[in-house]
């Protein structure tokens, strides 16, 4: 009868342990893939937006808004940057949260958010009805700058403007082009009956070089 008692125990005995094992591969199965540590974390954005649309605020007051497709911030770069690679809607705002300026692109990058790198189609438009044209435009935010080394193309209300080395100010209203072509109208009182077109083109060959940042206020 004891040598029984005992055969059953370490029936019982086997099957409890047999059962826990199942139990334990059975926890080992459902745990989550556990993938390998990121090395370079400088390569991996920390955060990825699709549709967005954005308002950001200075000093208290809602100055812009960013419209893109997509948006990656990157907080481990040197400096740090924020792209936006599907393009770029951006509008500026003034105190009463009417439209100052707004920009267009095909790609941008936000750097350490100051420096603005837009490329592709570039547009610029401001409320003088200034339009700015262009595949390559830097917009320094601290220094309230425009420049561009590309072929620009800058239309406001009383000139065309074309050329290379853009720099300007914020508003497009003081501005240094080199290697131009120009389009200035003519008032219609010293204007010659004779003449096939109401305006005077004038080439103008410019060698002085950019101004250092920060000339123009």
């Amino acid at each position: 009868m004891h040598r029984l008692r005992s055969i059953i125990y370490f029936v019982v005995g086997a099957m409890m342990a047999q059962m826990a094992l199942g139990l334990l591969s059975s926890c080992e199965s459902d745990k989550p893939p556990i993938a390998p540590a990121i090395l370079m974390r400088d390569s991996i954005p920390v955060m990825t937006s699709y549709g967005v649309s954005k308002l950001i605020s200075d000093s208290g007051l809602i100055r812009y808004k960013i419209i893109a497709e997509e948006w990656k911030v990157y907080d481990m770069t040197q400096p740090p940057r924020q792209t936006f690679e599907k393009g770029l809607l951006l509008e500026k705002f003034n105190q009463h949260f009417h439209i100052q300026m707004y920009i267009t692109a095909d790609t941008a990058f936000w750097y350490n958010q100051n420096l603005w790198e837009l490329r592709g189609r570039v547009c610029v438009w401001n409320e003088e009805g200034t339009v700015f044209r262009s595949d390559l435009l830097y917009w320094n935010m601290d220094l309230h700058e425009f420049y561009s080394n590309r072929y620009s193309y800058l239309v406001t209300p009383d000139r065309e403007v074309k050329g290379y080395s853009f720099h300007s100010n914020e508003q497009m209203t003081k501005y240094e082009v080199n290697i131009t072509q120009a389009v200035f109208p003519l008032p219609e009182q010293q204007q010659n009956p004779t003449e096939e077109a109401d305006t005077a083109q004038t080439t103008l060959a410019n060698t002085k070089q950019d101004p250092p940042r920060g000339h123009f206020k």
